[in-house]
């Protein structure tokens, strides 16, 4: 089959997520066929820098054999069996000792899910469960921030606070709400009030935590739920005031702190966990993509002491779980992946090394025409587009964002936007070289979409 053929079958049978499938169906599907290392190829033969890692989650890069073998080896003598009815299997208790073994000392239970999505779900069942123990069933209130993305089940899309979805999902669960967002750039510089000082701003937003809460009422208030660093919102790194403030408010009141870690664990901020890197102490997170590096799926949470001695010591039974929570060809991937990201000192390269590299690199781009802020930490990083005449946001109509996306991925590249920000979390396997490369890349795309945005004044004035 060449690639006409496979956009064909795919127009024909294939709802993609995150799409407007009328406008795919016209202009036809991207065909990834390979990858290697960094590299993803396509069916028309380009080789293209993979610099989202997949979906944030292909950590180790692609084309890991010790990753197959694994699988192939559990699948050869355990291709499945569940974790319900008290039974279990190796691979998933090997898997619940090592995340233990990683996450902070006060973390010392796992509740494996299939991703991301099903582990906030989990993570609100848990959530409402601990209160109701504690004799405290009121207390049911999660509050997240603006702009947030905890998945994109029911429960995953009303944890998040991204209006698109809201406004496409009906009425969402009930009693979750959505404070101001650390987005110093896209509010504190060209929000109301105009150009604050990042550090006041990132006080500002903890003090609209501690607001919501008292509105709601601290005894009805059953946790905050956070990114460390905001993924799919648009690489959000916060103030450093920020993280020291929200702690502050929270030590205040009885309310569980929900670490969502699904992007930012294990290592692509220079840790093992996001937590760590901020010195936070979560009573939950919720953990997906890189636990595998994306080669099968799994997720789960990790459940801190506090919480998971009350469901233990007073729960009864958790009326809760999925075929494939702990599945063990997933398990045995996911602990491979562990062991050898452990053993080639990955999160350190990235910490040490990498990180400190690719923000070198990365602060280049900012004097370019058409970037307001060049940002990253760690292995993720953020570009805001602007227009050089005035210094402000492009007008959306233009879309210079999904401008700016295509014609990476023309001149082999793939860097992410939202809206007018572009975002990049390549491989944790990606080399000093490859990140030369990736930033040459990324400026060639940014002359390439100034050259097209001024391209139609220009027709204009000639006309």
């Amino acid at each position: 089959m060449n690639t006409r053929d496979y956009q064909a079958l795919d127009r024909a049978h294939h709802l993609h997520p995150f799409t407007d499938f009328k406008a795919l169906g016209e202009e036809g599907s991207r065909i990834i066929t390979r990858a290697e290392g960094v590299y993803i190829h396509d069916s028309e033969g380009h080789r293209i820098l993979d610099a989202m890692a997949g979906l944030w989650c292909v950590n180790l890069g692609y084309g890991r054999q010790e990753l197959v073998d694994a699988a192939t080896a559990q699948l050869q003598q355990l291709p499945y069996y569940n974790n319900f009815f008290k039974t279990t299997h190796p691979p998933a208790v090997r898997l619940a000792a090592k995340l233990c073994d990683l996450a902070p000392a006060h973390i010392n239970h796992v509740f494996f899910t299939g991703s991301g999505s099903e582990a906030n779900d989990t993570m609100l069942r848990m959530v409402r469960r601990y209160w109701a123990l504690k004799g405290q069933p009121q207390k049911q209130w999660i509050i997240a921030r603006e702009n947030g993305y905890h998945g994109s089940t029911l429960a995953g899309m009303s944890l998040g606070g991204m209006a698109p979805m809201h406004d496409q999902g009906g009425p969402p669960v009930p009693k979750i709400a959505h404070v101001r967002q650390p987005y110093w750039f896209g509010e504190g510089r060209f929000g109301e009030g105009g150009d604050q000082d990042p550090e006041a701003f990132g006080r500002a937003c903890a003090e609209a935590l501690e607001a919501q809460i008292l509105e709601l009422g601290e005894q009805n208030v059953a946790a905050f739920l956070a990114e460390p660093v905001q993924g799919a919102g648009g690489a959000i790194i916060p103030p450093a005031s920020y993280w020291p403030a929200v702690k502050a408010v929270l030590a205040k009141y009885d309310i569980l702190l929900v670490v969502d870690e699904v992007i930012c664990g294990f290592g692509r901020l220079g840790e093992w966990f996001g937590s760590v890197h901020y010195d936070l102490k979560p009573d939950l997170m919720p953990i997906a993509k890189g636990l595998s590096s994306g080669y099968l799926p799994i997720g789960g949470v990790l459940v801190g002491d506090r919480v998971a001695d009350t469901l233990i010591e007073e729960g009864g039974e958790f009326f809760h779980g999925f075929t494939y929570s702990g599945h063990p060809a997933c398990a045995a991937v996911a602990l491979k992946n562990l062991e050898l990201m452990d053993a080639e000192d990955i999160v350190e390269r990235v910490r040490d090394d990498l990180g400190p590299y690719l923000a070198r690199r990365w602060a280049e781009l900012a004097d370019h025409p058409i970037v307001g802020e060049a940002r990253s930490l760690g292995l993720m990083g953020a570009l805001e587009l602007i227009d050089p005449e005035t210094g402000e946001r492009f007008d959306k109509a233009l879309g210079a964002g999904n401008l700016c996306r295509d014609i990476c991925f023309e001149l082999g590249l793939v860097m992410r936007s939202v809206g007018d920000t572009m975002i990049i979390s390549p491989p944790l396997v990606i080399t000093r070289g490859e990140i030369d490369e990736l930033v040459t890349k990324a400026r060639a795309a940014l002359d390439a979409t100034l050259a097209d945005l001024r391209q139609p004044a220009a027709e204009e004035s000639i006309a």
